[in-house]
């Protein structure tokens, strides 16, 4: 065997862990998957099963042309589990990969374990350094996902970074189908044409609002009670993740052009909503629907009593309530190689969330960047730089540069500039899309060629 006696430590068994393990499985590597959640779950997981989908059940957009699409097409490529399994079990969503999670979560798990090159133990992971010398692995990769565990915290905090080393995240509430009141509601995605000959149908729920009813909501979100944090820490949210409430705190528009925009969502005849919540399928039966955007820091009794104002909710029934938790990433400038090993203990690396990347796609995609280095190592190759146009190669370039660490999703404000022709400058409304279309070609082309050269 080519990689007789080599074995690779992944603790964590998240989409990061996950796409990680199964990259260096599916090469020849002996893996050692070390997953806690099987022994405690910690606040934020509802499930025992592994690559659990915590906030969404979305993977975000296929659109080849934008930023969650380009990092796609560069995840299929090296082999992505996540992806595969995020097809095979796909609920309608427009033009974005949203999951049936709990099938998902659970055709991951047996694939893991089921795995010939992939040897599961649940354990909590308290020092790595010392659990990579006791089952005698030659690499750890360290995916612990939105929430690394106290013990584990507790080691990086002693031992690599002093730094602050949390933030806040939200989850949004999913609302019992059976529930709601459509003839209040209505069918309609925001940017799908749909086919009438093909017997297309939409895959969002619309719940429309008059300009009292908003501002109504609005003032009831500001008001009700909220859950606080701990007292020695304040709240620090991820910006484009933010909760529906302190959206209304900063005024009574805010949600207005952000999650409850009514933008494209034209009613039957033909009028525009003043403000719109989305409601999203959970599951392809349709039988729950995850409110869009809805992310909430409200105590539980609030939830209930604010979202039931939303027309078509007003004997809603909530399948599970959304909530708040703290999400742990590392200052990667300082304490990380760009290979996202640990400067101080080359062979330990980072992998995920905890590296300051945010989203499931962004996580799984440090997985397998982290996975790939790895295996170049092992083959006693030195690691190497990817492309700053690639999608991967953005994020990675991003969390080794940015000055304050800043949890960031995939966009193309991450790669560097494209130039346009005359002509194109001319087509004043359409730059923004040509400037996609050119970023994401000229991505794909350099990382097909990149890889092509370093496989």
């Amino acid at each position: 065997m080519k990689f007789e006696g080599k074995k690779v430590l992944v603790i964590g068994a998240g989409l990061a862990g996950t796409d990680a393990a199964t990259f260096l499985a599916n090469n020849g590597v002996k893996v050692i998957l070390a997953e806690c959640k099987t022994l405690a779950l910690n606040p934020a997981q509802k499930m025992p099963t592994f690559a659990e989908l915590v906030c969404t059940n979305s993977l975000k957009s296929m659109n080849p042309d934008s930023g969650h699409g380009l990092l796609k097409y560069e995840m299929n490529a090296l082999g992505s589990y996540i992806l595969s399994k995020g097809m095979e079990y796909a609920v309608p969503a427009g033009d974005a990969l949203a999951v049936n999670r709990e099938e998902f979560s659970k055709a991951i798990t047996e694939g893991l374990k089921a795995h010939e090159n992939i040897e599961v133990i649940e354990v909590e992971a308290e020092n790595p350094l010392e659990l990579q010398q006791q089952l005698e692995c030659d690499y750890t990769i360290v995916a612990t996902g939105p929430l690394t565990t106290e013990k584990l915290e507790k080691w990086l905090t002693n031992d690599l970074t002093e730094d602050d080393f949390y933030f806040y995240d939200a989850i949004a509430p999913v609302v019992d189908a059976d529930s709601l009141d459509y003839s209040k509601l209505y069918y309609k995605d925001r940017h799908k044409e749909l086919s009438e000959e093909e017997g297309e149908s939409a895959d969002y729920l619309n719940a429309p609002m008059n300009k009292e009813e908003y501002e109504e909501f609005v003032a009831e979100l500001v008001a009700a009670e909220k859950v606080p944090a701990q007292k020695f820490e304040d709240y620090k949210f991820f910006e484009s993740c933010l909760p529906v409430d302190i959206m209304a705190e900063r005024g009574v528009d805010t949600a207005r052009f952000s999650c409850m925009k009514p933008i494209g969502l034209e009613k039957e005849d033909g009028t525009l909503p003043y403000a719109c919540v989305q409601l999203r399928k959970e599951n392809l039966l349709g039988s729950a629907f995850n409110l869009v955007g809805f992310q909430t820091r409200l105590t539980y009794k609030e939830q209930v009593r604010v979202f039931r104002k939303i027309p078509g909710f007003e004997e809603a029934s909530f399948i599970h309530l959304g909530s708040v938790h703290r999400n742990s990433f590392l200052n990667s400038k300082k304490l990380l190689n760009f290979d996202l090993s640990s400067k101080k203990y080359e062979s330990i690396h980072f992998a995920g969330q905890i590296t300051g990347v945010e989203g499931y796609t962004e996580s799984a995609s440090m997985g397998l960047y982290v996975a790939w280095q790895v295996l170049r190592k092992l083959e006693g190759k030195e690691a190497i730089s990817w492309p700053v146009d690639t999608g991967i190669g953005a994020l990675v370039n991003y969390i080794m540069t940015v000055n304050k660490p800043s949890p960031s999703n995939i966009n193309f404000g991450l790669l560097p500039t494209v130039a346009l022709d005359k002509e194109e400058r001319k087509l004043r409304k359409q730059r923004k899309k040509i400037k996609k279309a050119k970023a994401s070609a000229r991505a794909r082309e350099s990382f097909d060629q990149f890889i092509g050269e370093n496989k």
